[in-house]
């Protein structure tokens, strides 16, 4: 069972250690895989590092028409209170292989255009009364799995009758035997959980989704917002811009190319520093699955889902979990006025750790760094640790004048990690 820390920033296990919510976004996994083709997929994932899976029960792609890879709708008479059992036991299964497996899913119990008409081919079909039944199937369905739920899929709350059965269906899931259960809310591209129920007791953690256009949104700065808001809850990225997504223009036109590793590698560390307690990763072949022998590719998706698996970041990423995890993860906040900020994106530093025993410093770029160190002991270890491999440079002692100025070993983007001498960590992302 996963819930929320102490100190109301991070995700505790139920021993009370640390759960790193390191996410993939495999939306269509219970609509479009194979038992097979699903147990390829999270043994991958898992291999590759990922703790949290975020899959949806009823899809975006027609998923209350088209049947999933076993011939099964998820429900009869597109009647949210009369689910499918076939459907489910599919799910039932990818739940299932992702446990055994240490990986918690994400569950979200349906994309948001089965509850509001802004967009995508519904139909809708949720009322408050459904949706509170609907809710309390999954939760008793699902009771002792390891679950996040995740409501919304997508959409803006923009109705009093959208927020009536969005907390219907939290109600249900809180009534039902997983009502233990961490709840969060994925909201529509440029906006956060928090700018739609910035005080709801059902709301564990707030999630936003920085978005697939160019400029890349600055999800630090939105992860910021998100911390700061009371009452205090943790805080993420749940749907940065995809590897090997086309970049798009705000109007949703192509802006030419796809996002490559060194965008979007630094949406990862950008939003830890700043405050995220996880990050949700995500590839664009990937959340759809494509395969050109089953589908045509939505939004120019250009390679196989299981070629896709395999692209950079998505084994880049565990490098962070285990920076994360290789300091005192429950103290570690963000430290903004121990760097200088930059108003480029592309150059952007910042800075995070517990002020007192360690503070580490991320620049996207190799650049000079000025780290204000004033709060640390008098001798500090200083090590640089590369994102895109993992590797510690370094490590050497160094006297401590309330000021350093060091320069990364290296091209490419860098974190600088300073730790007490006294403290005696092991090396950066040794856990």
């Amino acid at each position: 069972m996963i819930r929320v820390s102490d100190n109301r920033r991070y995700l505790a296990r139920a021993d009370g250690k640390p759960f790193f919510y390191l996410g993939d976004t495999a939306w269509e996994l219970f609509h479009r895989l194979t038992r097979d083709e699903i147990e390829h997929y999270v043994a991958t994932r898992a291999a590759q590092g990922f703790t949290v899976i975020q899959a949806v029960c009823l899809a975006e792609f027609d998923g209350l028409r088209t049947p999933n890879a076993e011939g099964h709708l998820p429900l009869h008479d597109m009647d949210p209170t009369r689910p499918n059992d076939a459907y489910f036991q599919l799910v039932d299964h990818a739940v299932a292989r992702a446990a055994l497996l240490g990986l918690t899913v994400g569950m979200l119990p349906t994309w948001g255009d089965k509850w509001t008409d802004e967009a995508g081919g519904g139909p809708v079909v949720f009322s408050q009364q459904n949706a509170e039944v609907y809710g309390r199937f999954l939760s008793d369905r699902y009771a002792g799995k390891p679950i996040v739920w995740i409501l919304g899929g997508d959409r803006a709350v923009r109705t009093v009758e959208h927020r009536a059965v969005l907390r219907a269906m939290a109600k249900g899931l809180r009534a039902g035997k997983s009502g233990k259960s961490p709840i969060s809310f994925h909201p529509r591209g440029g906006s956060s959980s928090g700018d739609y129920w910035p005080n709801e007791r059902w709301l564990d953690f707030h999630m936003l989704q920085s978005g697939h256009c160019v400029p890349l949104a600055p999800n630090d700065e939105m992860v910021a917002k998100d911390y700061a808001r009371t009452p205090t809850k943790p805080c993420m990225d749940g749907e940065p811009a995809y590897e090997d997504h086309p970049r798009m223009k705000p109007d949703w036109t192509a802006a030419g190319g796809t996002f490559l590793e060194t965008e979007i590698r630094p949406t990862i560390y950008r939003a830890l520093f700043a405050g995220g307690h996880g990050h949700t990763y995500g590839c664009h072949d990937v959340w759809q699955f494509f395969d050109p022998t089953k589908r045509e590719a939505v939004n120019g998706a250009r390679t196989p889902w299981q070629e896709a698996l395999e692209l950079p970041v998505a084994r880049q990423v565990q490098f962070a979990k285990r920076l994360m995890l290789s300091r005192p993860f429950f103290a570690r906040r963000p430290l903004p006025g121990a760097i200088e900020s930059h108003p480029d994106l592309a150059k952007r530093c910042l800075a995070t750790g517990d002020g007192k025993t360690y503070l580490m410093a991320y620049t996207p770029i190799a650049q000079p760094l000025t780290v204000q160190t004033e709060t640390l002991p008098p001798t500090l270890r200083a090590s640089w640790f590369e994102p895109s491999h993992g590797r510690v440079h370094d490590g050497r002692t160094q006297c401590n004048s309330g000021s350093m100025h060091l320069e990364p070993p290296g091209e490419g983007d860098w974190v600088l990690v300073l730790d007490a001498v006294d403290a005696n960590y092991p090396a950066p992302g040794h856990v």
